[in-house]
């Protein structure tokens, strides 16, 4: 079980720290527990587990599961109480309820689906229109429910006072920018095509776990989600169910000639096995030898954020910076823009 322990240390320390009070102590208090480590086991191989676990919980106490473990959970009162004080109750619901959770856990997979991350995909897809001067055509890896795939439908409000996007929008995403100014376009990049691939589409009848998995003192990110979901009903998405790195050179020659071509995938990389990486790389740069295209990518090999570029049968690799993953911030490392 220390490898299970090691995982949710981290996840207290590194993701939670400053951001959860609540998951940051029950990450804790399971890392030293050895019978919710167990119930650990039940999850799927290569799926986030202190995610998992926790969305479970979360997903049956907003569903009407009723123990004083709620009085916890901000998005369940208005006055939660001492998060320092939830583990008991944690580990005595996860004791009652160890069928219910077990089957969650076996059954669910972590599809955050975190819209605020497209205040990044704004920045990158600013720097590859800017860069080509071609209109996108993009291809989303792990698009759960797609909501990533409309970042061009949403208003963005920066730290450094600029505002982008959809002025018109009900989505509005507040991004903290750090390092270098990123280019910013005023207006979005055009898309001439937007497609999503996961191995589990979410359907409308799937947003309740979606809800679950959102940190429950996380009010901002929530909002953003349901106004993203509203938006979403106005526009139709082509989604597909399978493998998305098996099923990408078949939607490559489907994307338009005179495009970019946009492969992209946010914080799934991690659960994608080492050798469909390396087949993943390998499709985009041979795609890359015949027409234009760029991978946006992270945590595959790395938490940072990467660019690899196809201009003109030019391969061009960068690393744009380093992201938080709810998107409240990312940190830009790459120069002003030179289309010359």
């Amino acid at each position: 079980m220390e490898w299970i322990s090691k995982r949710f240390k981290q996840f207290a320390e590194i993701e939670c720290n400053g951001s959860s009070p609540l998951y940051e102590n029950l990450a804790l208090g399971v890392s030293i527990d050895e019978e919710l480590l167990q119930l650990c086991l039940a999850c799927k191989e290569g799926q986030p587990m202190p995610n998992l676990l926790f969305g479970a919980v979360h997903f049956l106490l907003l569903g009407g599961t009723d123990h004083p473990l709620k009085n916890y959970y901000s998005s369940m009162t208005k006055n939660p109480k001492d998060p320092e004080k939830a583990f008991p109750y944690f580990k005595d619901f996860c004791q009652i309820y160890k069928e219910k959770i077990t089957n969650l856990l076996r059954e669910k997979i972590v599809q955050t689906n975190e819209v605020s991350r497209c205040a990044y995909l704004y920045a990158a897809f600013s720097y590859v229109y800017e860069r080509t001067k071609k209109p996108l055509a993009l291809i989303e890896i792990g698009t759960s429910a797609g909501l990533q795939l409309l970042w061009n439908e949403y208003s963005y409000e920066f730290s450094n006072g600029k505002r982008v996007g959809k002025q018109t929008s009900k989505v509005h995403i507040i991004s903290e920018i750090r390092g270098t100014e990123p280019f910013l376009k005023e207006e979005p990049p055009p898309v001439v095509e937007r497609v999503g691939i996961d191995l589990h589409i979410v359907h409308e009848q799937d947003y309740p776990w979606l809800k679950a998995l959102i940190w429950p003192e996380h009010e901002r990110r929530l909002d953003v989600f349901e106004q993203a979901v509203v938006e979403r009903k106005n526009h139709s998405v082509q989604l597909y169910e399978g493998d998305g790195i098996k099923l990408l050179p078949h939607f490559l020659e489907k994307m338009p000639v005179d495009s970019i071509v946009g492969v992209f995938h946010t914080h799934v990389a991690n659960q994608i096995p080492e050798k469909e990486k390396c087949f993943l790389l390998d499709t985009i740069k041979k795609a890359g030898e015949n027409r234009d295209i760029f991978h946006l990518y992270n945590n595959m090999w790395d938490r940072k954020l990467h660019l690899d570029l196809y201009q003109n049968g030019v391969e061009t690799n960068r690393t744009i910076g380093e992201t938080d993953g709810h998107g409240r911030w990312f940190e830009w490392s790459m120069s002003i823009i030179n289309t010359q």
